[in-house]
């Protein structure tokens, strides 16, 4: 697996992506709508239909809100999880602006300006933060373009150069987002060591 990407590596699909829109959406572009169906009806059904509509407005807002409030609090439990795995295994790791964390373990030598279309070659385990393994790379060197890996690793590799060796803890998000995939269940953190033997 090596930290490729899937084609849902971004985790919600296309449909529960757009449910939110569709409730903000909903309440103004319906209410003209059904506001001319009724536009001939009693002064009492105008009424009824306006507050009824309104509340349904807020309803959604209110849904917006608390979804918010539900990912804000998903992401301080995933990060509360990580610094908890971080000092549990005495792990001397940086955090990084995006939300990885890293530890380099050697730096490694040269100047290689290692990007996307980079050809990294690796060896490389992964973990999730049982210590369950969900892949080694056979044990062997493999060599992938950067671009087509994880986030994660797009940020992570970067940091060193040829000869040297990185600890990757990577929260979903940079990683395989919510949805499972293979070995690795859904909302996974991830711990990898890779180890830089070419980049080119």
């Amino acid at each position: 697996m090596a930290g490729l990407k899937q084609k849902y590596h971004f985790g919600l699909s296309p449909l529960f992506g757009l449910f939110p829109l569709v409730f903000l959406l909903f309440p103004f572009s319906l209410f003209r709508y059904v506001l001319k169906l009724v536009k001939n009806c009693g002064i009492r059904i105008k009424s009824l239909f306006l507050r009824i509509m309104v509340k349904f407005k807020y309803f959604s807002i209110l849904l917006l809100f608390v979804m918010a409030l539900s990912s804000c609090k998903k992401e301080e439990d995933i990060d509360t999880q990580i610094s908890n795995y971080i000092q549990q295994n005495k792990i001397n790791a940086v955090k990084d602006p995006s939300g990885l964390y890293y530890q380099i373990i050697k730096p490694g030598s040269g100047t290689t300006n290692i990007n996307s279309n980079t050809n990294i070659t690796i060896i490389y385990e992964g973990k999730l933060l049982d210590g369950t393994v969900i892949d080694n790379g056979g044990g062997k060197e493999n060599t992938f373009r950067l671009g087509d890996l994880i986030e994660g690793w797009k940020i992570g590799i970067p940091k060193i150069q040829k000869g040297g060796e990185i600890r990757l803890i990577i929260p979903p998000a940079l990683g395989y987002g919510s949805r499972a995939v293979g070995p690795v269940p859904a909302n996974s953190v991830l711990d990898f060591n890779i180890q830089l033997t070419n980049a080119q």
